[in-house]
């Protein structure tokens, strides 16, 4: 009689997968993804609202950051150039004046414009460079001493193109 040798695998000592330390690695790596997009949003989306007072008060101090001003538009101060969509104004408040550039269309009621919310970046040489421009319209007009005065406002927002 022949002698067989039967040959069986070698047997690998695996121990099982932990189910809990790769639930827990997943959660964790979960959680830092959601945590460093809500602080970029939050971070890219905040602005400072201000008067234009303060804003020239604090002016270095906001310098490239993301500001939202609100001020009265300055007559004579509107500069449209219609071929390149850039429309170039001011705004004031009873302390100073803010010079404005927005890429974009020109409001159709920009001139009736008595007050505007600005927001964009404030630059190194003072001027705020507006993403989104928001104006309060006089809706209604009154007349008071001979002079048509407005009575309520309507909100018109008009976003950059650039």
């Amino acid at each position: 009689m022949s002698d067989y040798t039967v040959l069986k695998s070698p047997q690998l000592d695996v121990k099982p997968a932990n189910r809990q330390l790769k639930f827990l690695i997943g959660a964790v790596i979960l959680f830092v993804a959601i945590a460093y997009l809500v602080v970029n949003a939050i971070g890219s989306a905040g602005a400072y609202y201000m008067t234009v007072s303060e804003l020239l008060a604090y002016g270095p101090q906001y310098q490239g950051k993301n500001v939202r001003v609100s001020g009265t538009v300055v007559e004579n101060s509107v500069d449209y150039n219609a071929a390149d969509l850039i429309l170039k104004f001011s705004i004031q408040d009873a302390h100073g004046q803010i010079p404005v550039y927005f890429h974009g269309p020109k409001p159709d009621n920009f001139n009736h414009a008595a007050e505007a919310i600005v927001e964009g970046k404030y630059g190194d040489d003072g001027v705020l460079y507006a993403k989104t421009l928001l104006l309060k319209c006089p809706s209604r007009y009154e007349d008071y001493n001979g002079q048509q005065v407005p009575v309520d406002y309507e909100e018109i927002e008009v976003k950059s193109v650039g």
